[in-house]
């Protein structure tokens, strides 16, 4: 029953420290940690410092007390055999105790260590082993605890190799074999190994270490036979060409030409040849040596040799002799190596010399290659002004020299020429059609190259060699079909690649020279003739192609519906253009009475119509839209009641139709209202008012809507209507008001005396005065000028009727002058 009550008691201790009732344990242990040997006694004592607790006790499977109100309680056991025993002391707190039911546990290691351990390997035979062979070499520990704190120290001789640190945490006793991989070589012949175990179980234990025994081994080779040089005086023997090792010892035997001979004769010229070692031990090795005797150089070469470029050197040159001779080659006095693979510099005479310590030897070769001419060089891209000239220049080296030609787009102004193996292109007064690509192609019987250089010419633009007829169709929506020829220049026949053909993206291409547009459906075809020319890209020329359509409908209307138009105020007018191609060639035109407009506004898309399934840009669709064009203006009086139309025109170019197509909108009225504004040459701003008489003031004033007028006089009375009857000074104001606005306009009466009776009376006066000089002075005038006295002497008759005068028709009467 306590021992369940404990277990509660330890249950809620560990809850309790779980959730952080108290953060340490007032529990110490004496000694914290034990280090014992298997079978031993072992006693650690358990206190604690605090006053208020319910008691301490140790939970075990040996050794357990249970609880108990004491501060201070041992665990003792007389033979500890259990390797993995872990025994706890633990307090429970009192109902005044400041911490939580809480454990503390020791450290016991429990060891065990061997008097002896082994080594030796199951991969050999008493010690025996391969040289380069792998072999596993294991040191036996049995019953050795704790694993973890053992270490194994290999020893070859006294040279430690090899240190093995075990990390198996097993506390019970295991039986290890740990392995030190060996792979002899023939000096360890002889050699000895041994393993050593360590336990370190630290301070508060014992160290133990142990030895194996030495464990010996032996090492087979070879045999190995090792030659020098098979070079051999007169006189020398083969025993000493070749040192024969092995373990156990080798048995040696020499043969030549597959006979058993002895090497200990001396040789002779003449005595060289195969000579084969046999070594029998461990193993056996035969080896095969080319023996010679020396004598001097002896070459053999041909004379000449010919060969391709990039193929290999197949000169045979034979030299024999003893040494080896030293073959050195050399070209116009410098050695060099002779190539393997031949390349154009490597033409020439060359030298060989086969020389050893017994004499030397000359003789000459001359080499030629054959090779394919040579990247072109000095043919670079050009630039020349139009009407100049400039060259071309291509060159190339090889073997046979190489011959030239030229693709370009010819003209009767590029002359070529060839002189020394370089070729020559003269373009004089350059045009547009010499531009373009130049194509230098240089060849020999080994092969070809080309290389292409550009010539620009600056002032012309680049032109396609094709005409194109009729080089502009303008056509009507839904008229009859025409016909439109695409041929190169004639000029350009002998430089056709392929001959021209249409290509048409946006309608039905075709191969052959015609083509013929679909006037129903062909609005932006984009025929283009295509042509390959020498020298040239693929190149085209678009025909300038327009269908049209001249529009539905064109109405115009007032944005917004705004209304009577005010004078001087900005309004907006629309016009409205349905099922016109192509819009971008669409101008609008604006009539207002009897004055022209154009608007700055931007041609508008409204709606456009399927044709092709492109985005509606007036721009780039050619296929019949819907537009609008809106006209921001400012009118005035002066154009009330003025009709208002806009006009779309289609300006298809000079070869359109004369006078382009149109399309007239029916016209609109427009009513113009303004303010007021007030006569004023009939009426002055200062009217005179003579004293004692009325004057009528009359203001008369213009406006849409009709103004109303009043007047305001000098005692600010209103007075209603145009005319205001005065008869004393003052200022007197004249106000005109429409909806749109109002106007007013002052004058000023001054009043004046009346001088008029005195003036008349002094006028009369002095006209009565002045008529009376004015008939004395006449009087005496005429008296003096007009009366004479006359007398009649040798008076003749008129020949008409005998009277004497006949109010000057008749013949005067000769008169004589009286005075």
């Amino acid at each position: 029953m306590s021992g369940r009550k404990s277990f509660v008691q330890l249950f809620v201790g560990f809850l309790l420290t779980a959730t952080g009732v108290h953060a340490s344990c007032p529990i110490e242990l004496s000694p914290p940690s034990v280090v014992l040997k298997y079978g031993d006694s072992v006693s650690i004592n358990c206190s604690t410092s605090e006053t208020k607790f319910a008691g301490i006790g140790w939970e075990a499977p040996i050794g357990g007390t249970g609880l108990e109100e004491v501060s201070h309680l041992t665990w003792a056991v007389e033979n500890l055999t259990d390797w993995n025993i872990s025994p706890q002391c633990f307090i429970n707190p009192s109902s005044e105790s400041q911490f939580g039911q809480c454990f503390s546990e020791p450290k016991i290691v429990l060891y065990t260590f061997p008097e002896d351990i082994s080594i030796g390997s199951i991969d050999v035979f008493d010690g025996v082993m391969t040289e380069n062979k792998n072999f596993e070499i294991t040191c036996g520990i049995n019953n050795i605890a704790p694993v973890q704190n053992l270490n194994v120290i290999w020893y070859k001789g006294d040279t430690i190799v090899h240190t093995e640190t075990l990390n198996n945490a097993q506390k019970s006793p295991a039986n290890l074999s740990p392995v030190y991989n060996f792979e002899p070589s023939r000096t360890d012949d002889g050699v000895t190994f041994r393993c050593e175990a360590h336990m370190d179980l630290g301070p508060e234990g014992p160290q133990f270490n142990v030895s194996s025994q030495e464990y010996k081994i032996k090492v087979n080779f070879g045999p190995d036979v090792e030659c020098s040089a098979p070079e051999l005086l007169e006189g020398d023997t083969l025993e000493k060409l070749c040192s024969v090792t092995g373990n156990p010892d080798p048995i040696v035997i020499w043969l030549k030409d597959g006979q058993v001979t002895d090497p200990t004769i001396p040789l002779m010229r003449g005595d060289e040849g195969n000579n084969t070692i046999n070594a029998e031990g461990y193993s056996s090795i035969t080896k095969e040596l080319q023996v010679y005797v020396l004598y001097g150089p002896e070459l053999t070469c041909q004379s000449s040799y010919t060969a391709p470029e990039n193929a290999p050197l197949n000169l045979t040159c034979n030299a024999v002799g003893y040494p080896e001779p030293e073959i050195i080659w050399s070209k116009e006095g410098e050695e060099v190596e002779l190539p393997q693979i031949l390349t154009r510099r490597d033409a020439g005479q060359y030298m060989i010399t086969a020389s050893n310590s017994r004499s030397s030897v000359n003789h000459t070769v001359e080499i030629t290659v054959l090779y394919s001419p040579s990247p072109i060089l000095e043919l670079e891209d050009s630039e020349v002004d139009v009407g100049s000239t400039v060259g071309l220049k291509c060159s190339s080296m090889g073997n046979p020299r190489p011959k030239y030609s030229w693709t370009y787009f010819r003209t009767a102004n590029v002359m070529e020429t060839n002189e020394d193996g370089v070729s020559r292109l003269l373009i004089r007064n350059a045009t547009a059609y010499n531009m373009g690509s130049y194509t230098c192609h240089a060849w020999n019987d080994r092969g070809n190259v080309s290389q292409t250089a550009r010539v620009t010419v600056r002032g012309a633009d680049r032109v396609c060699p094709v005409v194109i007829t009729p080089d502009r169709m303008v056509i009507q929506y839904r008229d009859s079909t025409q016909a439109v020829q695409c041929q190169p220049i004639p000029t350009a026949s002998r430089n056709v690649k392929e001959k021209p053909y249409w290509e048409v993206p946006q309608g039905t291409s075709t191969e052959t020279v015609t083509w013929m547009p679909d006037t129903q459906n062909d609005w932006d075809p984009r025929p283009a003739c295509t042509g390959m020319f020498s020298g040239m890209e693929k190149c085209q020329k678009l025909l300038d192609y327009t269908l049209y359509k001249k529009p539905d409908s064109v109405s115009i209307l007032l944005v917004d519906d705004a209304g009577p138009v005010v004078e001087a105020v900005d309004f907006q007018l629309q016009c409205d253009i349905t099922n016109v191609a192509p819009a971008r060639n669409l101008a609008v035109r604006w009539y207002i009475g009897n004055e022209n407009f154009t608007s700055n506004e931007t041609m508008q898309v409204t709606g456009c119509f399927p044709w092709n399934n492109i985005d509606c840009d007036l721009n780039v669709t050619r296929s019949p839209m819907n537009v609008s064009q809106t006209l921001n203006v400012r009118l005035n009086r002066t154009h009330n009641g003025a009709e208002i139309k806009c006009e779309a025109v289609l300006e298809l170019g000079e070869n359109g139709p004369n006078p382009p197509p149109s399309e007239m909108s029916s016209p609109i009225n427009i009513t113009v209202f303004y303010k007021p504004s007030i006569n004023t040459t009939d009426l002055p701003e200062t009217v005179p008012l003579f004293r004692g008489y009325v004057e009528d003031l009359v203001c008369i004033a213009d406006g849409n809507p009709l103004p109303e007028i009043q007047w305001l006089d000098s005692q600010d009375n209103l007075v209603p209507g145009n005319i205001l009857k005065v008869n004393e000074a003052g200022v007197y104001n004249c106000s005109a008001r429409n909806k749109v606005g109002s106007v007013s306009y002052a004058v000023k009466v001054i009043l004046k005396e009346d001088y008029l009776p005195l003036i008349a009376g002094f006028v009369a006066v002095a006209v009565v005065a002045i008529s009376i000089v004015f008939l004395f002075i006449y009087s005496i005038y005429y008296k003096n000028t007009k009366m004479r006295r006359y007398n009649l002497k040798n008076a003749k008759l008129s020949a008409h009727n005998g009277n004497v005068a006949h109010n000057g028709w008749d013949m005067q009467f000769p008169m004589t002058k009286l005075s």
